[in-house]
């Protein structure tokens, strides 16, 4: 049995979406972008023409929720299938977007490099337990208007698992795209076999802006996936009780579901979120907090009565190092998440608020996670009954070390974690170098980048990836890739 663990009642999730869907025909949802004003305009929408406040109807959003897609697959650079987002399946990929990395040497925050992103992606590519990669971090040492694509480039060339990633510009949508029909090689192959999910936050309260906006409705013509990241703030940007916050979450979530079914019907979304409980004492947004972890694990509720497969960040910390707190706030988030069953679990590799990443934490985390896909596995029988066999075996060899019953099921019955998680006994410890789980965590960094295999991605792709990119950078002054060959 799959163990589930729930916050609402279906009673308090048929209430809530009744009244975000209130709060969306009564006082609307402002917009910043005309073609999306014009569309929703067209389907009986009423539109402010003073402004850019839009009353929906009930009518519009329950042809919105007739065409989303109750579940979607993606793929990876050689069109595997990598993930199944139906019923309660989880997957794990890391904290997206960081704008800065723990340095292992100084143990200082810093600006990342090029160097810096092409080791994660290293590293991501052997992590088992992280079934896509995300544009993690942004490398200083580009001009800001490639950041987006040069990060999607990076991860295409050197990892082959799909990758969570955005624009934070409407003019980046295109390169991004070019990048990906590089690998797909038509627009068809891609719908079918999608490699990316795009990330399009609405701004709280109940807002699109034009980029964002224009992003989402880009996205939805190609049918590539989207995630939308609602991002209430409890007791601040949102209601402080944690159910006023989810009916904000909802209408905010609900908004960017039309919009993307109005453009394009059966396009592919993840009822996601990146929503927090706000800190007044210290004017922070904890994404460690158990509220915050509460508010995730309700909405994907939300979105699982609604019918459509979830996403939420929520595996991650808000500590500046990987220390206890680290690990207290990545494996409670990992394991309230997996065990609510949302469907794409972001965090992993992530401090300090959602705006630094660890290769350290990364490899920590890849062994949190670990444990939790263990965990919603549940317990079942395998050959257990009749017991009576395997105890009178027990009896008469002493032990069980080699009885064909355990090793048949015990890489299945049991998670065995890597290095990074120490096990031995406090003498072998000793006489490994008595080394400290940060220390652990680094030497597996050091050995994943020595033991790194190129993508297997044909040299003629790679060739066309890379003249995009230069094409592309040449636009902002830049010449050369920085330090792609390193």
């Amino acid at each position: 049995m799959r163990p589930v663990v729930r916050f609402l009642s279906d009673t308090l999730i048929k209430q809530i979406i009744t009244e975000a869907r209130d709060i969306l025909c009564k006082l609307g949802v402002e917009i910043h972008n005309k073609n999306i004003l014009s569309l929703l305009h067209d389907y009986g929408a009423h539109v402010d023409r003073g402004g850019e406040r839009v009353l929906l109807t009930d009518t519009i959003i329950d042809k919105a929720l007739e065409t989303v897609p109750r579940s979607f697959k993606l793929y990876d650079v050689h069109s595997n299938e990598t993930h199944d987002f139906s019923n309660y399946n989880v997957y794990f990929t890391p904290g997206s977007a960081a704008l800065n990395i723990l340095d292992y040497a100084t143990k200082k925050i810093r600006k990342p490099q090029t160097a810096d992103y092409i080791k994660y992606a290293k590293i991501t590519s052997q992590l088992n337990n992280i079934a896509s990669q995300s544009t993690a971090f942004i490398p200083a040492d580009v001009h800001e208007k490639i950041s987006d694509s040069y990060r999607l480039y990076l991860s295409l060339i050197y990892c082959a698992k799909p990758v969570v990633t955005g624009a934070f510009t409407i003019e980046a949508f295109t390169i991004m795209r070019d990048l990906q029909l590089a690998i797909r090689g038509t627009e068809e192959e891609l719908a079918t076999k999608p490699l990316t999910i795009f990330s399009c936050c609405p701004t709280s309260p109940l807002k699109w802006s034009d980029v964002t906006s224009q992003n989402l409705i880009d996205c939805a013509r190609y049918a590539i996936p989207v995630e939308f990241i609602s991002m209430p703030l409890s007791g601040f940007m949102a209601p402080v009780t944690l159910v006023g916050t989810l009916v904000q979450h909802t209408a905010e979530t609900l908004s960017g579901i039309v919009i993307s079914q109005l453009t394009h019907p059966g396009t592919p979304v993840l009822y996601g979120g990146s929503p927090a409980v706000f800190d007044v004492r210290y004017e922070t947004t904890p994404m460690g907090d158990a509220a915050t972890q509460m508010i995730d694990c309700a909405y994907n509720e939300i979105g699982k009565h609604l019918g459509v497969p979830t996403q939420a960040y929520i595996s991650l910390s808000d500590s500046k190092q990987l220390d206890a707190q680290a690990g207290l706030e990545s494996s409670m988030g990992a394991t309230l998440a997996a065990l609510s069953g949302i469907n794409n679990i972001s965090g992993p590799g992530m401090l300090d608020f959602e705006s630094c990443q660890s290769l350290e934490k990364l490899v920590l985390d890849n062994e949190i996670c670990g444990m939790v896909l263990r965990l919603v596995k549940g317990i079942e029988p395998k050959e257990d009954f009749p017991a009576l066999p395997r105890f009178e075996e027990l009896v008469r060899e002493k032990h069980l070390l080699i009885s064909t019953h355990t090793q048949k099921y015990l890489r299945e019955e049991l998670y065995l974690p890597g290095p990074v998680i120490d096990r031995a006994n406090r003498t072998r410890w000793h006489e490994e170098g008595g080394l400290t789980l940060l220390e652990r965590a680094h030497r597996e960094v050091e050995k994943l980048l020595q033991n790194y295999v190129p993508s297997r991605l044909s040299e003629s792709v790679k060739k066309e990836l890379t003249k995009l990119m230069t094409k592309e950078a040449r636009k902002y002054g830049m010449e050369h890739l920085s330090s792609v060959n390193s």
